[in-house]
């Protein structure tokens, strides 16, 4: 197919677009639009499969451009957004321009280009604090954050564009996936980052939440299974490991593979508001693997512990580690 990949600069989206290139696929690579005309993580992809991508820099928020980036494309995998939920706390605005405005004008151009597939990036985030676990797709949700509450509403017209226009949707719901290239303002990124740089105090937030951790190639083999079934149109899906593990034991977790002593510090500025912390994410996985045939491969503690070793990996790569700011809060 040819597929138009809206995020392909960023830490899912890059990985997703070397995978569908690899599989085959004519890729239509949306990367924001810069002044240094970087594309993002793709920049460090091999060649020769970036050589098989189109690469268009813009902006989701742009409605035309959309509207030529998705003409002649099969389907559309949506991963572009905002997602750092601190950076939500300061400019509001741009998380409902980007993930709820921009989510439209990427509806609108599918409905037009008549699309046989609109696969649409959620996140766990949008259920708030847990009120039942294992949480499946039929769990409440709580904006607690301007981020999660610009998902909903992005969420909400992804949903209403298939009951109204049939536009042929999925609506993929990650749980917490971590990996190579994900940014610092994640806190396993920030923990090895931290470690890798020397650090003996590692700065943090709250350690107690529970968080569901997925490596970042069970989440790309989900994205491929939701493009390959004919099962999941209209549907909303999480994909989680269905493995709970809190930040402290994760701390702890890292320390021991890094062969580190580093202590944990509470930094005031990681801190959500007391109302807007999500205590407890722990998915149930059972609709993707009904609808989509997909389950995770990295599974469990040994799953978790499997993808910790390769994310301390890529990390210790002095080369990756020098793009991070070891000594500053990443926002």
């Amino acid at each position: 197919m040819k597929i138009l990949v809206t995020g392909a600069d960023g830490f899912i989206g890059s990985h997703l677009a070397e995978a569908l290139v690899k599989e085959g696929h004519d890729v239509r690579a949306i990367v924001i639009y810069n002044s240094l005309d970087s594309w993002g993580w793709l920049d460090t992809a091999p060649q020769e499969i970036t050589s098989q991508m189109e690469i268009l820099p813009g902006d989701i928020r742009d409605p035309a451009l959309m509207m030529s980036a998705v003409k002649g494309c099969d389907a559309v995998v949506h991963l572009a957004a905002l997602i750092a939920i601190p950076f939500s706390y300061v400019a509001p605005d741009l998380y409902v321009q980007t993930n709820m405005q921009g989510t439209l004008n990427l509806l609108n151009a599918a409905r037009a280009a008549e699309v046989s597939r609109f696969i649409h990036t959620s996140t766990s985030e949008v259920y708030g604090t847990a009120r039942f676990v294992p949480m499946d797709e039929s769990h409440p949700l709580q904006g607690q954050s301007p981020y999660s509450a610009s998902k909903i509403g992005a969420d909400q017209m992804v949903n209403a564009y298939f009951t109204s226009f049939q536009l042929p949707t999925v609506t993929i719901r990650p749980f917490n996936t971590f990996g190579p290239r994900q940014s610092a303002r994640a806190v396993i990124p920030t923990i090895i980052s931290q470690m890798a740089g020397g650090k003996k105090e590692i700065q943090l937030g709250a350690v107690s939440p529970t968080r569901d951790f997925t490596y970042v190639s069970d989440t790309v083999g989900g994205f491929i299974a939701a493009l390959d079934s004919t099962a999941g149109v209209g549907e909303v899906i999480n994909l989680g490991a269905g493995f709970e593990v809190s930040i402290a034991d994760t701390f702890a977790t890292i320390a021991d593979i890094m062969g580190s002593d580093a202590i944990v510090t509470e930094d005031s500025q990681r801190v959500r508001p007391e109302n807007s912390e999500v205590e407890r994410l722990f998915s149930d996985n059972r609709k993707a693997k009904e609808l989509l045939g997909w389950q995770p491969q990295l599974a469990g503690l040994d799953g978790f512990h499997t993808g910790l070793f390769h994310t301390v990996e890529w990390f210790s790569n002095p080369e990756n580690l020098a793009r991070y700011r070891t000594d500053a809060y990443t926002v």
